[in-house]
């Protein structure tokens, strides 16, 4: 059903809205003769708030002419519409908005809708006025801000956040979309009637940007959805048209609207009383329907994609008209001194009063203020620099264990297959022993006994792509009743989420990411389905996780899984590309440094595991909760391994007094005695095992040592040295399953060498290649059988050089 109602210089299509109370309600708000109507304070307003956003836009180019602002000329209207929207929602109880918004417009907005402090932003121009900020900072137009003020409209608090957005100008919308939800969660606000979002877009970027249709496209699902966005599209497609009719010469804002099923609300930016009728509107069906909706602006760029570009190379007669057009606040001012509304005398003393006000910031400096204040001190140091023991009380362990290996709900059958893993965990309990499913399952249940929210999303994460976690089952006989028996742990503990995500990477990822930005007392993790798949979100991983706490002072604590091992399964399911971490991880491999553990781990961007038991994983999830800061920890999971007998650990490697351990020394008859080693194996990982067989059935555990690497950023320089150190006689080996290309060498060889600047590691693996991994079962068992022949080969470096 396609249908569209104009109402002046507006526009409305509700496409395939097959509601007919929700076609109605459009209907009247835009056909009702005469009901865009404003009193004269509402437009006194609307003035005001135009010179505002006007008269920023030309105080910045007048000092700064040669400085890149990307700045609003054109649809100077954006800010009072933005301000309406807030206004509105502000009325219907709305107590946080969160935004997001590529470069054009965002000093602007930063300025007159959230009111960072003018001098604040003019720092960012000006190198004289320094800025305070901690870490490496990001350029002026893509910074953030949060505050927390009266609304002059409503007399009512609100807190108006605008996220940090790099230069890929739609990454933004999940993350926008993920702390919303956190701050829905986490407030109680379960129908989205205190917390909303706004997302900005550029008209081509809002078609072109496939992460703008996965976010839409998790509007819907029930672990995801906010209730309602408010979309604002600045079209620059249209040039000056004055016709909202002509906005549908423009696919870009209306296919995707058609796409996610949202109405889309057109109108002339050059009208500015029908651009705030178009935000009450908007605000109101977001507040009526908790539905999206789209503002489509139909405005033109003054000047080109940035302030030093020359628009007429390209475009030369747009260009020629555009210049001949009068700007929108001389316009609208006009309009009112003819209808009495103001006098010139009063416009000019409300352009003069901004302009003083530009005056008096200029020189003031600026103040920095440290995300999560209660979580650290005012000096944004955090409140301690140690860890707790991880390990817990047995009795803990043994209940979670006993919840996991039951059915909580009665009368609630279960599949067959599921009573037989059941059964499983149940003897494991019994044993004292875990597998993986298990491990994960008591380090998120021990959380939650603590109050801690445990969030899990990704694709199938609920049953597990591996078919082994099941933290929901259904009920066989009845449709749609499941349990999720992780809730039923404790009276008064947290609530586990669990959930399984649309098929989206990018998307997801930020959403998460920005769930996770919400709070630090949540451990949110998000399961890659297989780790190679985690490169379609990559532009969250380089410009968020990887480098957001440098650029923008965020911390956040998100926790990303990725299933990772050479298993004969081809080159897309088979590596997490773990080369791509470490190449970003802010280690120096040439100084050994002075602290160790939690000093390394405070210093860094972000931490990388690999871990080769399953103690060791409960303890890594749970130190990241324990730490006295907020570090991203990226986790390479194992498949095989998930069901590997000699893959377990005992409750021993659990208990009361234990923790993570950043290398696991060999424990065999090597370590009895060192001096006597020919060799030792570093490695990480899975290839573990493997090697641990081959040694056994060539009978040389007395003469060949295995170390495994279970943190390899921060790089463990003490506890490597002092492995070194023992095997001092030792003829030193890197073993990984990766290509040589891949993994994890080129990133521990310059560290080794800073332990041992006089001996070489000696590389064993897979040679280079350009994919990582075969598709071939046979070439594959024949690239191991080669490597680990070499690893065990004592004279296969004798006489080479390093």
């Amino acid at each position: 059903m396609f249908q569209t109602s104009y109402c002046g210089h507006t526009g409305v299509e509700f496409m395939f809205i097959n509601n007919m109370e929700q076609c109605q309600w459009i209907r009247q708000k835009f056909e009702t003769p005469g009901i865009m109507m404003f009193s004269d304070r509402e437009k006194r307003t609307l003035l005001a708030r135009l010179v505002r956003s006007t008269r920023f836009e030309d105080f910045l180019a007048r000092k700064w002419s040669s400085e890149k602002r990307f700045g609003l000329e054109g649809c100077e209207v954006l800010i009072p519409a933005l301000k309406m929207i807030i206004d509105k929602s502000s009325e219907a109880g709305i107590e946080s908005v969160i935004m997001g918004m590529p470069h054009r417009g965002r000093l602007n907005v930063l300025a007159n809708v959230v009111r960072k402090d003018l001098d604040q932003i003019f720092c960012q121009f000006d190198p004289k006025l320094e800025a305070a900020d901690e870490g490496s900072g990001d350029v002026k137009y893509h910074l953030g801000m949060y505050h927390e003020r009266i609304n002059r409209e409503t007399d009512k608090n609100i807190t108006l956040s605008l996220m940090a957005n790099p230069s890929h100008l739609e990454a933004v919308d999940p993350v926008v979309q993920g702390k919303t939800k956190a701050e829905q969660f986490y407030g109680g606000d379960t129908e989205g009637r205190r917390v909303m979002s706004i997302l900005m877009h550029g008209d081509a970027a809002f078609a072109g940007q496939g992460v703008v249709y996965e976010t839409f496209h998790l509007s819907e699902l029930p672990s995801y959805t906010t209730h309602g966005t408010i979309h604002v599209v600045v079209n620059n497609q249209i040039g000056f048209t004055t016709d909202p009719r002509m906005a549908r010469s423009s696919p870009y804002p209306t296919d995707v609207a058609r796409v996610v099923n949202a109405p889309i609300f057109h109108v002339n930016a050059d009208d500015p009383e029908a651009v705030m009728y178009v935000c009450k509107v908007a605000a109101e069906w977001r507040n009526t329907f908790n539905k999206d909706v789209v503002i489509d602006l139909v405005c033109y760029r003054r000047f080109g994609h940035n302030e030093m570009d020359e628009p007429m190379f390209t475009q030369p007669l747009m260009y020629k008209q555009i210049r001949k057009q009068e700007h929108v606040l001389k316009k609208y001012a006009d309009k009112l001194i003819s209808e009495g509304v103001v006098t010139l005398q009063e416009f000019e003393v409300c352009v003069s009063l901004y302009g003083n006000l530009i005056t008096v910031s200029l020189c003031k400096h600026l103040f920095h203020s440290c995300c999560f204040p209660d979580f650290f001190k005012l000096d944004g140091e955090p409140k301690s620099m140690s860890c707790p023991s991880t390990g817990l009380n047995e009795e803990v362990l043994r209940h979670i264990g006993e919840v996991a290996s039951s059915v909580p709900l009665k009368d609630f059958a279960i599949h067959s297959g599921l009573s037989r893993i059941l059964r499983g965990r149940a003897d494991m309990v019994a044993k004292r022993t875990v597998d993986w499913a298990l491990a994960e399952y008591v380090a998120f249940g021990s959380l939650l006994k603590d109050g801690i929210h445990v969030r899990l999303s990704g694709q199938d994460v609920e049953r597990g792509t591996f078919s082994h976690r099941h933290h929901v089952l259904h009920d066989q006989e009845v449709d749609k009743r499941f349990c999720i028996p992780m809730n039923h742990l404790w009276p008064n503990q947290a609530l586990y989420t669990v959930c399984n995500s649309s098929l989206s990477e990018y998307g997801v990822l930020g959403f998460e990411l920005g769930f996770a930005m919400a709070s630090p007392n949540a451990l949110v993790c998000w399961e890659a389905q297989f780790g190679d798949f985690q490169n379609t979100a990559q532009c969250i991983i380089d410009q968020f996780i990887s480098a957001g706490q440098a650029k923008w002072v965020r911390h956040n604590g998100i926790v990303l899984l990725l299933p990772h091992g050479m298993e004969g399964m081809g080159p897309e399911h088979s590596s997490a590309r773990p080369e791509r971490f470490l190449q970003m991880s802010k280690d120096d491999p040439d100084r050994y440094p002075v602290n160790f553990e939690v000093q390394q781990l405070y210093d860094c961007n972000w931490i990388v595991v690999n871990c080769s038991t399953p103690a060791n994983y409960f303890h890594v999830l749970r130190r990241q909760i324990l730490l006295p800061f907020r570090k991203p920890l990226i986790i390479f999971t194992p498949k095989s391994l998930l069901r590997l007998p000699e893959a377990r650990s005992s409750f021993d490697e659990m208990i009361t007094g234990t923790k993570f351990l950043r290398i696991i020394p060999d424990g065999g008859p090597a370590s009895n005695h060192p001096e006597k080693v020919k060799r030792v194996i570093f490695c990480t990982g899975k290839v573990y095992y493997e090697l641990a067989k081959e040694r056994k059935q060539l009978k040389l555990e007395e003469d060949v040592a295995i170390v495994r690497l279970e943190q390899i950023s921060p790089f463990p320089f003490d506890l490597i040295k002092a492995e070194v150190e023992k095997y001092s006689n030792a003829e030193l080996i890197w073993c990984q399953e990766e290509h040589k290309n891949m993994g994890y060498y080129d990133y521990i060889r310059p560290h080794f060498l800073t332990v041992r600047s006089k001996n070489p590691i000696w590389y064993v693996g897979r040679d280079p290649a350009a994919a990582p991994a075969t598709g071939n079962k046979f070439t594959h068992l024949a690239e191991l059988k080669r490597f680990l022949d070499t690893a065990f080969n004592l004279e296969a470096f004798k006489g080479r050089s390093y």
